[in-house]
């Protein structure tokens, strides 16, 4: 399955592996970014281009942890 994401493309990162972040995880935000995305590496990761405050991070994550923010998320209206 091809992953739905471009180079260029402006994404989220998954804050799940983000040990440093502060505060309980219950309260974290789940997504932190925009970043832009830099390669598509397989079918399976991608690199983003990590802001200064994640510069010290790995810049390659597998797509699962990667959100899309340029597509709208389909919402449905109750009746």
């Amino acid at each position: 399955m091809e992953p739905d994401f471009k180079e260029g493309e402006q994404v989220l990162v998954s804050t799940l592996n983000f040990n440093n972040l502060k505060g309980p995880r219950k309260i974290r935000d789940s997504f932190v970014g925009t970043f832009t995305l830099i390669e598509l590496i397989g079918e399976n990761a991608v690199e983003v281009g990590l802001t200064e405050e994640f510069s010290r991070k790995h810049p390659v994550f597998p797509v699962s942890l990667v959100k899309n923010t340029s597509r709208q998320e389909r919402t449905s209206s109750l009746p």
